[in-house]
């Protein structure tokens, strides 16, 4: 139930300070509790996400790592309509980065560029519904995720 202007006329002004104040912080919250970072035209979602993303770039120009991508999805189940006509949205995974590693040279010298998905986690964010996009993922793509 929301609180309309007109119900917040008739508080009195300590009371209406209070109902503001509580409001104003509900919004800032963070569901994780986490405060997001910018490297300047990127956005995070959090710091720790930011910092892996800095180390990322390094990797990247130094030539360890290639074709670095930010929030690449993966669609693990295509949408469809049922025989009643309703319409079932697509289940996709957005990995906070996605990008390829090179193996060790194999008997013949050759280097291979092997596929990294990596999610930046706590132990918060390890949610049931994470666990089966990470389960799905593993079996439509044979990709399994790399947790930092």
């Amino acid at each position: 139930m929301g609180l309309s202007g007109s119900d917040l006329a008739r508080l009195g002004p300590a009371a209406q300070k209070q109902v503001l104040e509580k409001l104003g912080k509900r919004a800032q919250e963070r569901k994780y509790h986490n405060e997001h970072d910018s490297r300047g035209n990127l956005h995070f979602d959090s710091k720790k996400e930011a910092r892996r993303f800095d180390e990322l770039v390094v990797l990247l120009r130094a030539g360890k790592i290639r074709n670095l991508k930010l929030q690449a999805q993966y669609t693990l189940q295509e949408s469809y309509i049922t025989e009643t006509g309703e319409r079932v949205r697509a289940i996709r995974y957005v990995a906070d980065f996605a990008y390829e590693r090179p193996t060790m040279p194999d008997c013949a010298g050759e280097v291979h560029w092997v596929p990294v998905v990596e999610d930046v986690k706590s132990k918060a964010t390890r949610t049931a519904k994470y666990e089966m996009k990470k389960k799905l993922l593993r079996e439509r793509f044979g990709l399994s995720i790399t947790e930092v």
